[in-house]
């Protein structure tokens, strides 16, 4: 007896595209690469001595355009019928803090690089609905990882790793971000409601990240180095060390006085330790470059992160007028425009062999 092969579905064929196959292989990760792209721009409008406008300007573009195609990508990879759900695995869901903080930094961006491009009312506008959707987002990625970490994930302390702190560290964003909306809103309730919601969301990422620095510390300790491939997630302890000491100096650039004297004394010790930690991560890089760590996604960590510092030390001169802090500020956008130059030109050398693969 013959045997009948039935057809495909149509819906399956389609489903089954190479095209939406490759998409539905970019997870959450990739849009780390867009938030080291738009840090840049972002640092580079804040560096004190300025830098050619055209240049913070290509780069927010690059970010925008970036977030964009990601979005599309990300979008249709979601139709594949094999898709991996990223809250199903710990190690994936994780990265959920990045497309939050992707949308949030090319918010912030339009209001500083892009406003040439895009004229200071759409400016505004574009900023206000990104930063509104990065922030729902990131309590989102935040809230539900946190809850799952802790009720669903079979996770022991050799699992431990920097990447943890990704989801908590989102609305650590929002929060130093958030500041430069508070002109552009009216007068009296709004502008303190939107203050102290960016305060409640620094008290909110801080202690979570304090709650999670001990396993990360302890894993380091008692556990042996990280994985070649994530030795350059050291570097996101960065992330909300000098994301807070951002957020500190934009409260007392658009509040009370009284956030003047906190910027200070919860900026300067904090960002003292970030610079500590910079030198041990840049210390383990030098260390796994040595033995051979291969080039992952993770090396995207180099950028963002330390994009963050920049802000935070050019925070800092702006509140003391310290040459040192507009040294120090410099040098590290030296090292993120250097980071962000070997991670695209890897990421694109790879590109073509992770779409195929």
């Amino acid at each position: 007896m013959a045997t009948t092969v039935l057809p495909t579905p149509l819906t399956r064929r389609f489903t089954d595209h190479p095209v939406i196959e490759a998409a539905g292989r970019f997870g959450p990760n990739w849009y780390a690469a867009v938030m080291g792209t738009a840090i840049v721009a972002n640092g580079a409008h804040v560096l004190p001595g300025g830098v050619p406008a055209q240049f913070a300007e290509v780069f927010w573009a690059l970010g925008f355009a970036g977030l964009l195609a990601l979005g599309g990508i990300r979008l249709a990879g979601r139709l594949h019928h094999a898709r991996v759900r990223p809250l199903d695995d710990p190690s994936v869901a994780v990265f959920l803090g990045c497309p939050p903080m992707a949308l949030l930094a090319v918010g912030f961006g339009a209001l500083g690089a892009g406003e040439p491009l895009l004229g200071a009312g759409n400016a505004v506008a574009l900023d206000a609905v990104l930063w509104t959707l990065g922030t729902l987002y990131g309590l989102w990625a935040a809230g539900t990882v946190m809850f799952k970490l802790v009720t669903h994930y079979d996770v022991a302390r050799a699992d431990a790793a920097p990447t943890w702190l990704l989801p908590v560290v989102a609305p650590m964003v929002s929060a130093a971000l958030g500041p430069a909306l508070i002109p552009h809103l009216p007068a009296g309730q709004p502008q303190q409601t939107m203050l102290l919601a960016c305060v409640a969301m620094f008290g909110l990422s801080l202690i979570s990240v304090l709650v999670l620095l001990p396993s990360l510390f302890a894993r380091l300790a008692h556990e042996g180095p990280l994985p070649p491939a994530l030795i350059p997630t050291l570097f996101l302890v960065l992330g909300p060390l000098g994301q807070s000491v951002t957020a500190a100096t934009q409260f007392a650039a658009h509040g009370p006085a009284v956030f003047g004297g906190f910027a200070l004394l919860y900026g300067v010790p904090v960002f003292g330790f970030a610079l500590l930690w910079l030198a041990v991560a840049g210390a383990a890089t030098v260390r796994g470059l040595r033995k051979g760590m291969p080039f992952a996604m993770t090396w995207w960590a180099y950028t963002f992160p330390v994009g963050t510092c920049v802000t935070g030390a050019a925070g800092l001169y702006a509140r003391t007028g310290l040459a040192a802090f507009a040294v120090i500020s410099v040098a590290l956008f030296g090292l993120l425009v250097s980071a962000w130059a070997v991670a695209a030109v890897r990421t694109a050398r790879s590109l073509p062999a992770f779409v195929r693969s």
